[in-house]
C-alpha cells in the first residue's frame, strides 16, 4: 500500500501566509448626475417654470374661485377660447400630415437642394414671429401679389400658425425615420404588400409616437401664439381674435386678473393635450412590444 506525501516548501508557506489580494472595484458608468445635478436641475426648473406658473395661478385666483369662473366664462373669453382651440386643432392635424410627408421626403428621397430645404425647416424657430406676420400680410393681405386675400380670416390664422408650428412635427418624425429598419419594409414588399399597406402596417406604427409628440407640441405652440397672427389675423372679437390677443386686450383695459385666468385655462388645455398624447403613445409602444 503506497502513500503519497505532499511536500510543503518555504515558498509555499510564504504564499499561504499572504492575504488574498483585494479586487479593485469596477466603477460602473450609469450616466447619473447624482444628488448635486438633481438639485441644480430642480432649482433651475423651479426658477424658470414652476415659480412663474405658481405666481400666474395665484394671480388668476386673486378674486377667488367665483372671480376666476366669471373671468373665463365671460362671452368674450369663451368665444376667443373656442376659436383658439378649433384653429389650433386644424393646424395640428394639417401639420401631422404635411410634417410627416416632408420628413419622409427629406429622409427617403434625394434631390437637388435637399440640404437647403432641410435647413429652411428650422427657419420659423429663428425668425421673429412678428416678421412672419409681416411677410404673410404682404403675401395674403389686401394688396396680395398672388391675388389671395386671407387678411382678417380664419384661413389666414391657419396659414400663420401652420408656418410657425411645422418644424415641431418634422423634427419629431425625422429622427425616427432615420432609425427605421428598411429590411422590414423590403420583406413586406417581397411578400407582395403594396406601398400603402407597408406604410399603414409597418411604418406608421413606428412613427405613431413621434407624430403624436410633434402634434402635441404644435398644438401647444399654436394656442399660445401671438406674433405671427397679430397682423394677418385682424383681431376681430368673436371671429379671428385668439386667446393671446384677448389676454393682451384685458391687460390694456386694466383687467390683469381676467388675463391671468384665461392664461391658466390655456395652460391647462395644453397640459391635458400633451398628457393625453403621451399616454396614447406609451400604450402604443407597449402594444407593439407585446405583439413583438
Amino acid at each position: 500500500m503506497s502513500s503519497t506525501a505532499t511536500t510543503v516548501g518555504p515558498g509555499t508557506e510564504a504564499a499561504a501566509a499572504k492575504p488574498p489580494r483585494r479586487r479593485r472595484a469596477v466603477r460602473t458608468v450609469t450616466g447619473a448626475v447624482g444628488p448635486l445635478g438633481i438639485g441644480v436641475a430642480t432649482l433651475w426648473l423651479s426658477i424658470v417654470v414652476l415659480l412663474p406658473l405658481a405666481a400666474l395661478t395665484t394671480h388668476a385666483f386673486a378674486d377667488g374661485i367665483a372671480g376666476f369662473v366669471t373671468a373665463v366664462t365671460a362671452p368674450g373669453a369663451l368665444a376667443t377660447l373656442r376659436i383658439t382651440v378649433i384653429v389650433s386643432i386644424v393646424v395640428a392635424l394639417i401639420n401631422a400630415v404635411m410634417g410627416t410627408l416632408i420628413a419622409w421626403v427629406l429622409v427617403r428621397d434625394d434631390f437637388p437642394g435637399k440640404r437647403v430645404v432641410n435647413a429652411l425647416i428650422d427657419l420659423p424657430f429663428a425668425l421673429p414671429t412678428i416678421v412672419a406676420s409681416i411677410v404673410l400680410l404682404a403675401l395674403y393681405g389686401p394688396q396680395s401679389p398672388l391675388g389671395v386675400h386671407l387678411n382678417a380670416t380664419r384661413p389666414g390664422l391657419v396659414v400663420a400658425l401652420a408656418f410657425v408650428t411645422l418644424p415641431f412635427v418634422v423634427r419629431s418624425v425625422q429622427p425616427v425615420l432615420l432609425e427605421t429598419d428598411r429590411e422590414v419594409e423590403e420583406a413586406a414588399a417581397s411578400l407582395g404588400a403594396g406601398n400603402f399597406t407597408i406604410f399603414r402596417k409597418v411604418v406608421l406604427p413606428a412613427l405613431g409616437p413621434a407624430i403624436l409628440s410633434g402634434v402635441g407640441l404644435a398644438f401647444s405652440r399654436a394656442i399660445g401664439e401671438y406674433g405671427s397672427i397679430v397682423l394677418i389675423g385682424g383681431n376681430i372679437p368673436g371671429h379671428t381674435q385668439v386667446a393671446s390677443q384677448y389676454i393682451q386686450q384685458q391687460i390694456e383695459i386694466d383687467r390683469p386678473v381676467n388675463a391671468a385666468a384665461v392664461s391658466v385655462v390655456l395652460l391647462l388645455i395644453a397640459f391635458a393635450v400633451l398628457l393625453a398624447l403621451r399616454v396614447i403613445a406609451h400604450r402604443g409602444r407597449a402594444r407593439e412590444e407585446v405583439d413583438a
